[in-house]
C-alpha cells in the first residue's frame, strides 16, 4: 500500500490559516498570558469562529468535520506559538468531545456537540484523582443510583479548563466489585447543585492553560446523563485517550518546532569570534539533530492520526507517537536553551517558556512510563 506524506491542498490551507491566526492573535500576548496564568476569554470566541473548537465534530452537528490528521495540524500550529493555548484547545476537542463521539447517545450528541463546537460551551474531562492517576482502579469518586437520578460524591484533579468549563465528563465508580470494569462516565453541567470547581493549580509551565480540581458533594444529575453504557466508562476512556494522545503528540511536535525555529533564528543572528554561531559545527550539528528528530516525531504523529481516521485500532500507534514526540520535545527545548546560552534563561526570549512547558507532555494523558507499558503489551507476548 502506498503511503503519501504530502498534505492535501485543503490541509495546507488549514495549516496556513491557523499559522496566520496564531501569529496575529496569540503571539503578541504569550508572555503576558503566561505571567497572568490565563489567556483572554475573548480568544475562545475567536477560536470558535475559526472552527477550531469543533474540529472533530461532524458538520451536521455544527462542527468542521475534520479528521485527526487535520486536528494534528491545528494543534501543532497553535503549539508552535503557545503550547498553553494548544493544550486547552486539544483537551476540549479530544477529551469531552471525543468521549461524546465514542459513547454518546444521539440525544447527547445533538444536545451538546453543537454547543461545544460553537464555543457556547467549553468542555472538561475528569478521570484523574489524588489517589488515581496512572492507576484508574484507585478511583474513589462514586455514583449511586437513586430513582431517576445519580448521586455523585468525590473529587477530580489536574482537569484542564476546569475553572470555567460548562460541561464536564466525569468518571465515577458504579460497581466497586468490578474494579476498572465498574466505572461509568457521566455528563455534569456547570452550576449543578453539589458540584464545584476547586483549587486552580499554580504550575511550572503551560501556565495560561487552566488546570484545577473539581468536587462533588451529593451532586444529583438526571439518570439520562449517564454517558455510554453502565460500567463501560473506563473502557470507553481508553478509546478516548487513543485520540487524545495523538493531540499531545501533535502538541509536542509544535512545541519542538517553535523551540527549534527560535534557536535556529538566534544562531543565524548571533555572532561570536566574528562568525555566526550557526556556522560553528557544534551548533550546526545541534540544529540538524533537532530538525531530524522533529521530522521523525511528526511522521509518527501523522501515521497514528491517519490510521485513526481510517478506523484502525491505534492504541499502540498513539502511545508510540505520544511517547516519542513528548520526549523529543523535552530534548529539543533543552537544546534550544543551550544554543541561546544565557539568553535562553531569560523570559524575553521564547525558549525559556518552551523549556518550562515541555515537561508536562511526558506526564499528561499517561506518563512516558505508562506509554511504554501500553506499547510493551502490544509487542511482547503475555507470560
Amino acid at each position: 500500500m502506498a503511503i503519501d506524506f504530502e498534505l492535501t491542498e485543503a490541509q495546507q490551507l488549514t495549516r496556513e490559516s491557523v499559522r496566520e491566526f496564531a501569529a496575529r492573535e496569540i503571539a503578541p500576548h504569550v508572555l503576558e498570558w503566561d505571567e497572568s496564568q490565563e489567556f483572554s476569554p475573548k480568544l475562545w470566541g475567536q477560536l470558535a469562529e475559526l472552527g477550531l473548537l469543533g474540529c472533530l465534530v461532524p458538520e451536521e452537528l455544527g462542527g468542521t468535520g475534520l479528521g485527526y490528521q487535520d486536528f494534528a495540524l491545528v494543534i501543532e500550529e497553535l503549539a508552535r506559538i503557545d503550547p498553553s493555548v494548544a493544550l486547552s484547545v486539544a483537551a476540549h476537542n479530544s477529551l469531552p468531545i471525543g468521549h461524546l463521539l465514542v459513547a454518546g447517545s444521539e440525544d447527547h450528541k445533538r444536545t451538546y456537540l453543537p454547543q461545544l463546537a460553537s464555543g457556547r460551551m467549553i468542555g472538561a474531562w475528569g478521570l484523574t484523582e489524588p489517589e488515581a492517576g496512572s492507576d484508574a482502579g484507585g478511583t474513589r469518586t462514586t455514583a449511586v443510583r437513586d430513582g431517576d437520578q445519580w448521586v455523585l460524591n468525590g473529587s477530580k484533579n489536574f482537569i484542564t479548563n476546569a475553572s470555567f468549563a460548562d460541561l464536564y465528563v466525569v468518571m465515577a465508580v458504579t460497581d466497586r466489585a468490578k474494579g476498572k470494569k465498574g466505572i461509568s462516565a457521566f455528563l455534569v453541567e456547570a452550576g449543578t447543585p453539589g458540584f464545584a470547581p476547586g483549587k486552580k493549580e499554580n504550575k511550572l509551565g503551560m501556565r495560561a492553560s487552566n488546570t484545577a480540581s473539581v468536587s462533588f458533594s451529593d451532586c444529583r444529575i438526571p439518570a439520562g446523563q449517564l454517558l455510554g453504557e453502565l460500567n463501560q466508562g473506563f473502557i470507553d476512556s481508553l478509546r478516548v485517550l487513543d485520540g487524545g494522545r495523538i493531540g499531545i503528540a501533535a502538541l509536542s511536535v509544535g512545541l519542538a518546532q517553535g523551540a527549534y525555529e527560535a534557536a535556529r533564528d538566534y544562531a543565524l543572528q548571533r555572532r561570536q569570534f566574528g562568525t555566526r554561531i550557526a556556522d560553528f559545527q557544534s551548533i550546526r550539528f545541534k540544529l540538524v539533530d533537532m530538525d531530524t528528530q522533529i521530522e521523525a516525531a511528526r511522521l509518527l504523529c501523522w501515521r497514528a492520526a491517519s490510521r485513526h481516521d481510517r478506523g484502525h485500532e491505534t492504541t499502540k500507534d498513539s502511545a508510540s507517537a505520544k511517547l516519542f514526540a513528548s520526549e523529543v520535545a523535552v530534548r529539543i527545548a533543552g537544546e534550544a536553551v543551550q544554543v541561546l546560552g544565557g539568553y535562553g534563561f531569560i523570559k524575553d526570549f521564547p525558549v525559556e517558556k518552551y523549556y518550562r512547558d515541555c515537561k508536562l507532555l511526558t506526564v499528561g494523558e499517561g506518563t512516558s512510563e505508562i506509554q511504554r507499558l501500553v506499547i510493551g503489551r502490544h509487542i511482547l507476548p503475555a507470560p
